[in-house]
């Protein structure tokens, strides 16, 4: 996808434009870096391809943080800036979870956290099923997402049919758990990364298309201000 002259910098007034979810603000900023990579350097979706069958796809797992989806998603020109202006407004099509029927771009409706990745996993099944080779889905998640079991189940059946799927797990250490040998540890069988989640470099580095096997990206972030 082609870069816009859209500066990275821009995102920061486009986000702080968005409020009444500050709670969950930790879980913007500590995506807003994967994001900007993925809709400005790696995916093959624009808004003159929403609904482009072979566009590749991306499902935002964690659905309770989407300001920052919702910045880069204005900035792109998928949606006018002023919605960012009236977030959960009674007439407003920014929800506190994303909705795909409202929000164009959106691939899923999202919030329930736990089925990211196993919607993907069915979707990048689907595209491969229709032939569509070149399409790659891609899942954003939080890493105590991982703590509900049936990302287990997502994460065999990628490895064991050699899907084209990308999994971005966000680190800043709020899993519950943990997890022996860290997050890439929970993923036999996939190709895995772990990068600095605000090197946007390094990032798109990792993001690079493939096609035979599932992919981890593991983007460590401080929580701290994250």
């Amino acid at each position: 996808m082609t870069a816009t002259a859209v500066l990275p910098d821009q995102l920061g007034p486009l986000l702080h434009r968005i409020t009444g979810d500050e709670k969950h603000a930790p879980s913007a900023h500590s995506t807003l870096d994967v994001l900007w990579v993925l809709y400005d350097r790696v995916l093959r979706i624009s808004p003159e391809t929403v609904d482009a069958p072979d566009r590749d796809r991306f499902l935002l797992s964690k659905g309770h943080g989407p300001a920052a989806y919702y910045a880069v998603l204005a900035a792109k020109g998928f949606f006018p800036e002023r919605w960012l202006d009236d977030l959960g407004g009674w007439d407003s099509p920014l929800g506190h979870h994303p909705d795909r029927v409202r929000i164009p771009g959106v691939e899923v409706g999202t919030g329930s956290l736990g089925h990211g990745l196993g919607l993907g996993v069915g979707v990048a099944l689907g595209l491969r099923a229709q032939g569509y080779s070149r399409t790659r889905t891609f899942v954003l998640l939080g890493d105590a997402e991982l703590d509900e079991g049936s990302n287990h189940e997502g994460i065999a059946y990628a490895a064991a049919t050699r899907l084209p799927i990308t999994a971005i797990v966000i680190d800043n250490q709020s899993s519950t758990h943990g997890w022996p040998g860290g997050i890439a540890a929970r993923f036999p069988g996939w190709d895995t990364s772990v990068v600095n989640g605000r090197d946007r470099d390094r990032l798109e580095r990792v993001l690079e298309p493939r096609h035979d096997r599932p992919n981890l990206i593991v983007a460590t972030v401080e929580r701290k201000g994250s």
